[in-house]
């Protein structure tokens, strides 16, 4: 099998009905080595203390928004039904607790770019010329590459972009919220959440920090100190994803508008592994006619075989349903970031 060049994937699609799903090879492509990992909690685990990976472990979890909440409810319990308020049960989680806190701020820092200039003018100019071919966009990615694209406005080509993000009635703030109402012309879709979208409870919002040219490190400190937390799935299997993803409005309806897409879907920097099996299933019943998907270097490869078998088993399962089309295309080909040497 021999992948086609992504022009002529491309031929004789329409960009309305032209959808691409990003993985986490989009972001490699750019940068291989720091987003070499996937979940931020593979790279926490080192700063974290022997006690703070139990009560992740004590949990089932790698959530570190639930993680801080549980340790820092069983404090206020410790300091009832203890002899002292000081106890050394309830100094130990408040550590804890501040450890995952800070954990996660450096962890974020030190796997990401602090600014959108640490990106070129011409790398941003060839990302927005392949994200310009879709009508919709759909990321497992937490990571603010996609979003720093979007947001280079006089950087050709033009994108039409709509997170469904909007400035909040009252104006002034210094971030956008989500309402379901105002998502009718929503084109871009963060299915595992994002590193810019903050949960404050009674609404999500996403802060513009992009205008302010303050260091990552600093906002997500900011945020969290604030007891705002970032809006990422960072579990590790697919139905752990998925349980996380229902328990969420904004993660839900972005999950629910992928498995009614139609026409062609291209599938870029995923590699159809057991814990994308969520999102798999819906391609498996799902109803559009095409799906082409990248594959970077030897088809023939360890590495593609696997993503190879489940891609053409999507086509054995929709024979009966709504038959599918599955093809192959060089990812090097796109030039999602610029021209591979």
């Amino acid at each position: 099998m021999i992948p086609m060049p992504f022009p002529q994937a491309l031929k004789g699609t329409e960009v309305k009905k032209c959808h691409v799903l990003l993985g986490n090879g989009f972001s490699r492509a750019l940068l291989d080595t720091t987003f070499a990992y996937n979940a931020l909690f593979d790279r926490a685990k080192g700063r974290l203390s022997v006690t703070a990976k139990k009560a992740f472990d004590a949990l089932g979890t790698t959530n570190f928004e639930l993680v801080m909440k549980a340790l820092r409810d069983s404090r206020k319990l410790a300091s009832i039904y203890s002899s002292s308020s000081s106890s050394s049960a309830s100094k130990a989680m408040a550590k804890d607790a501040e450890e995952i806190r800070e954990a996660l701020a450096a962890t974020i820092a030190e796997s990401h770019p602090d600014r959108p200039s640490d990106i070129t003018e011409s790398q941003y100019m060839f990302c927005r010329k392949f994200l310009s071919h879709f009508g919709s966009i759909y990321t497992v990615n937490y990571d603010l590459l996609l979003y720093w694209t979007q947001m280079q406005a006089k950087i050709t080509p033009h994108l039409t972009h709509d997170d469904g993000f909007r400035t909040p009635s009252d104006g002034g703030a210094k971030y956008v919220t989500w309402e379901v109402q105002n998502t009718d012309a929503q084109n871009t879709h963060y299915l595992h959440g994002g590193l810019h979208l903050f949960d404050a409870g009674h609404e999500l919002q996403k802060y513009t920090w992009v205008n302010t040219n303050r260091p990552l490190i600093e906002q997500i400190r900011e945020a969290l100190a604030a007891d705002l937390f970032p809006l990422f799935v960072s579990e590790g299997t697919s139905n752990e994803k998925l349980d996380r993803i229902q328990h969420s409005n904004y993660l839900g309806r972005s999950y629910r508008s992928f498995s009614k897409i139609a026409g062609t879907l291209f599938i870029f920097g995923l590699s159809l592994a057991e814990n994308d099996e969520h999102l798999l299933r819906l391609l498996d019943r799902g109803r559009m006619s095409r799906i082409m998907i990248g594959v970077f270097g030897d088809p023939s490869a360890n590495w593609n075989r696997p993503m190879i078998e489940r891609a053409l088993l999507i086509q054995n399962n929709r024979k009966k349903s709504h038959p599918v089309t599955v093809g192959f295309f060089d990812a090097a080909s796109a030039e999602v970031w610029g021209k591979v040497a």
